[in-house]
């Protein structure tokens, strides 16, 4: 029994540390796959920006000459 008594405290502590390395690793994990959606959607953003912007935009008309010429 006090074999039980002397290693209870440190198996209890290592429990707390497990547990709470566990929590911040899948914190960080979360935190993670958020970033990651995140850039997936500014780079799909961005990827259909310069599309919708080149419609808009209207190019000089080819059979006039430039005011500058």
């Amino acid at each position: 029994m006090e074999y039980v008594a002397v290693l209870l405290p440190s198996v209890v502590v290592g429990l707390i540390f497990w547990f709470a390395m566990k929590s911040i690793f899948n914190a960080d994990k979360a935190e993670r796959q958020a970033e990651a959606r995140a850039q997936a959607e500014a780079r799909s953003a961005a990827n259909t920006e310069p599309d919708a912007k080149a419609k808009n935009q209207s190019s000089p008309p080819l059979d006039r000459p430039d005011a500058e010429s």
